[in-house]
């Protein structure tokens, strides 16, 4: 899919210098989530990252994961976001601390045992942290953010009657398969699953509100 499939969208070196902020403990934003910041979420953080700046949004979204520290992405996530215009070659992994996750305003998770790993690392990020799959789906529930909400509000509707429960086991509804180890096709698949979701999700949290 090439870079012509989004108005607006950003160069190249704009898309790069989104996905690539490593970010600074106590930055507020959007922070995603996987289990090594190699495939997943730093293909998520930069695919959402550029369909927020085609909305006009400027809100800084940036990846980290459960364990290892200064990592490359996998060869294969460097080839296939290279197809969406975006270069994520010199991103390396980072683990997220509960400082990083106590100022967010939205914790995205590739998977519940990511969720269930912010949630523990950071309580007080509970009402604000979801897998990417469960925020849309309750986003659709409530529907779009209209004009003039906050966006901790809609956030706050989406959250309402979740029980942490719901974090137990796996899920095919909540999580996204980490392709890692797999053929090109796979990251290549999931790479468009997660521009799908992640356009669902400016669609249902930016697309119709004011920009903030």
């Amino acid at each position: 899919m090439a870079m012509s499939d989004i108005d607006g969208v950003l160069s190249i070196a704009e898309a790069h210098a989104q996905s690539d902020s490593r970010g600074v403990p106590g930055e507020a934003g959007i922070v995603v989530l996987c289990t090594a910041n190699v495939c997943r979420s730093p293909m998520a953080a930069a695919l959402l990252a550029r369909r927020l700046a085609a909305l006009g949004v400027t809100t800084p979204v940036r990846s980290a994961g459960m364990n290892c520290d200064g990592d490359p992405p996998h060869p294969e996530v460097v080839s296939v976001m290279a197809s969406y215009g975006i270069e994520i070659a010199s991103h390396r992994s980072r683990i997220v601390s509960a400082a990083d996750l106590a100022p967010a305003s939205l914790v995205l998770a590739m998977a519940r045992d990511h969720l269930r790993y912010a949630a523990i690392t950071e309580p007080g990020a509970w009402p604000r942290a979801f897998t990417l799959k469960e925020l849309i789906r309750r986003g659709e529930r409530i529907g779009p953010r209209p004009p003039g909400e906050p966006f901790s509000g809609w956030l706050s509707r989406a959250h309402a009657g979740r029980a942490r429960t719901s974090l137990l086991g796996d899920s095919p509804d909540d999580d996204v398969a980490d392709p890692a180890g797999g053929p090109l096709r796979a990251y290549a698949d999931t790479a468009g699953l997660l521009d799908r979701l992640v356009t669902r999700l400016a669609e249902l949290g930016w697309a119709h509100a004011a920009h903030r």
